[in-house]
């Protein structure tokens, strides 16, 4: 094929978001489609220019036809919607049920959280498997706030070797995950506002101790209630179809479950607080696309699907 068709086929590969199998199988077809067209036009009595042309015209531009492809792809399963659910459904009854006070329970979710995640992970990551990913990065966080705890001159040894190690590892998989789909980023992220928020009413200072317990039974509903509200939020993101409904849910969501979460913890979080909240939401869902734009100016486009043109068709490519 002609470097044209191949950077066509590239960017309908890259704006379709699809995962390697559909992608693989789908690429297949349109390069055989492609290559059948040029067939038919040059047996007309075309040329391979005008053939080229002809071909790419009728088949309209690569966003036209990729949101065509995402949005025939896209729609996930109800078992999908079932796993993508479930981290949130677990950690929002785990505190509706007060079950966060058991540490038995608490690791089995952990162990869970993190052995699903990486199954996920290391499985073609299925759309599933983000939501997944996203509480896995809750152990990270309270291993940050373990260090506080450790004597003085042991504390300020650790926290700076922990948090840029940390960052690091997040950014990782930050930029594994833009790289499949900037919106499974932010799926990704958005309980983590939610999270820090709550975190912060419960203990302001930063720090748990036996005088926050009060708090965290009387949060406890609430916090349950936020988990369940993003838990649908990511069902219907799951099986809705169109990209910018997607984003719209995601925005829409994340946003009124961090007002949630000032509302009900009466006052415990003050403005700035709660705009800093708001500026890291925003950060959770424009960070992911500006990052997609710059690892694909970056990089390049490589065309990660090219195959050698059937005989027949020397002349037409």
């Amino acid at each position: 094929m002609t470097p044209e068709l191949i950077q066509y086929l590239e960017n309908i590969r890259y704006n379709s978001k699809l995962n390697r199998a559909d992608e693989t199988e789908l690429i297949s077809e349109l390069e055989t489609h492609i290559e059948d067209k040029l067939r038919e036009l040059t047996e007309s009595g075309l040329s391979p220019e005008e053939a080229i042309k002809t071909c790419l015209g009728e088949m309209g531009s690569t966003r036209l036809v990729a949101r065509q492809i995402y949005e025939a792809y896209s729609q996930g399963s109800w078992r999908q919607v079932l796993m993508a659910s479930l981290p949130h459904l677990l950690f929002g009854l785990l505190f509706a049920l007060n079950w966060w006070q058991y540490p038995f329970w608490v690791s089995v979710l952990l162990v869970l959280t993190l052995a699903t995640a990486v199954y996920g992970w290391w499985h073609d990551k299925p759309t599933w498997a983000f939501s997944w990913l996203g509480y896995s990065l809750i152990p990270v966080l309270a291993v940050g706030i373990l260090l506080l705890y450790l004597p003085k001159g042991w504390s300020l040894l650790a926290l700076p070797l922990y948090f840029p190690l940390a960052l690091w590892w997040l950014f990782r998989i930050i930029v594994q995950t833009t790289r499949r789909d900037w919106l499974f980023s932010s799926l990704m992220l958005l309980p983590l506002p939610i999270i820090i928020g709550w975190f912060l009413a419960v203990s302001p200072t930063g720090k748990l101790t036996e005088f926050n317990l009060p708090r965290v039974y009387g949060f406890a509903p609430w916090i349950g209630m936020s988990f369940i509200a993003l838990a649908l939020t990511i069902g219907a993101f799951i099986r809705v179809r169109q990209r910018w409904l997607r984003i719209g849910l995601l925005a829409a969501s994340g946003l009124s479950t961090l007002t949630l979460v000032v509302y009900y913890t009466t006052g415990r979080l003050n403005t700035p607080t709660f705009l800093g909240l708001v500026m890291v939401m925003w950060g959770v869902l424009l960070v992911p696309p500006v990052l997609e734009r710059y690892l694909r100016s970056g990089r390049g486009i490589i065309w990660r699907h090219r195959k050698p043109p059937r005989p027949g068709l020397k002349q037409a490519a």
